[in-house]
């Protein structure tokens, strides 16, 4: 039986910052996933957008972390990710999202954020040709921006091999063997590996493993459909997300990436829980009317392709990380409601922080409102 360090059940968005951190400290880091390569969950059907605009503390100042590793990844490493500091805006078109906006706002700039709000004409120049029927305004955030999940997580898979990071891919988990409340050995069904610590970094299947531990999460995959159109030529600049509900769904949103494609998503509602990843006849129907309302010049961009994925909802939409109090040296990175792209790089620094014992003076805070054992009764403002 070969024995690690730390044994990484997931390789997506948030297992693999893990396991490269963890490979940074010189562990004996092993990573298991029941596909094929690295971030076949739902990192590769992540829209790409990443912001520090949120309305807590934890959330912000991971994100904050998170967007400094995506804008110096390339200088620091050589890796094209597709990096874009577009920013993210949030128009408003009634007094009530007005308010609630300059609202958030308060307390964005109470943690320091670099967020403002526009005046509708200055939202126009910023977007040029958005429908200002009703506009009251936008808060607009530059410094948050985009990147590709694909070229991200490759670029860290590969950049964990050279720190001796081991994978087993195709290779599920079925169990663990617990001696004095610890996890002294991961059963899969192809073998049984040692380790002083597990973290449960498994997106959709978080309960799963879970149960295996003899604990609940809740986390309940929630499906949310995409799409891309083909690349042209710069038109507008911010990742735009439009607050205002209609049939069937809440807010959708949408940017131009790196390449001058038009990605978007929209939220459903009620929620569609599952784990199916098919899409839908209504997705597109349902979303473009939308959109071409709110800005007239996407009408003539030709789609590309859609896709469907998962968003691991937990009941306030914060994700849970820490310590299991009934297995100790279990560790869980999951729940993050459709973030885990933009979040992963810094919890990746964070729950390696909290395995090697060297939390840095805020790390408690963050933890506040990730605690595993948190009421579940506040919610994120428009996550």
């Amino acid at each position: 039986m070969e024995n690690f360090d730390a044994i990484v059940i997931g390789a997506g968005s948030v297992g693999i910052p893990i396991a490269l951190n963890l490979g940074q400290e010189n562990l004996r880091v092993l990573v298991i996933d029941s596909a094929t390569s690295p971030g076949q969950g739902n990192n590769k059907r992540a829209i790409g957008g990443i912001r520090a605009t949120h309305s807590d503390f934890g959330k912000i100042q991971i994100s904050r972390r998170s967007i400094e590793i995506f804008a110096t990844w390339k200088n620091l490493y050589g890796d094209d990710i597709g990096w874009f500091q577009n920013g993210y805006s949030f128009p408003a078109y009634s007094d009530e999202d007005e308010k609630k906006l300059k609202d958030l706002m308060a307390i964005q700039h109470s943690f320091g954020l670099d967020i403002r709000w526009l005046r509708p004409d200055d939202y126009q120049q910023l977007v040029p040709g958005i429908n200002m029927n009703g506009l009251r305004g936008a808060t607009y955030s530059p410094g948050d921006g985009s990147a590709s999940p694909l070229l991200m997580v490759n670029a860290m898979y590969f950049k964990s091999l050279k720190q001796g990071v081991h994978y087993r891919f195709q290779e599920t988990v079925n169990g663990f063997k617990i001696k004095s409340d610890r996890i002294s050995g991961v059963v899969t069904d192809k073998g049984e590996y040692g380790t002083a610590f597990v973290v449960n970094a498994s997106g959709n299947h978080a309960q799963t493993i879970g149960r295996l531990a003899g604990i609940t999460l809740p986390v309940t995959p929630d499906a949310h459909e995409g799409a891309i159109t083909e690349p042209v030529q710069r038109f507008f600049r911010p990742m735009i997300v439009d607050m205002r509900p209609a049939e069937d769904s809440l807010n959708y949103y949408f940017y131009q990436n790196n390449e001058g494609q038009v990605v978007f998503c929209i939220t459903p509602h009620p929620s569609i829980w599952g784990e199916d990843s098919d899409s839908t006849s209504r997705f597109f129907p349902q979303v473009a009317r939308r959109m071409i309302d709110l800005f007239p010049k996407l009408a003539q961009l030709k789609v590309r392709r859609s896709w469907r994925g998962q968003y691991p909802m937990t009941p306030d939409g914060f994700p849970i990380v820490g310590f299991s109090r009934e297995v100790p040296n279990l560790l869980n990175c999951v729940g993050m409601c459709g973030q885990g792209f933009m979040l992963g790089p810094g919890l990746g620094e964070l729950a390696s922080r909290l395995i090697i014992k060297k939390e840095a003076p805020e790390d408690r805070h963050i933890l506040e409102s990730f605690d595993p054992y948190r009421s579940f009764s506040g919610m994120e403002a428009f996550k």
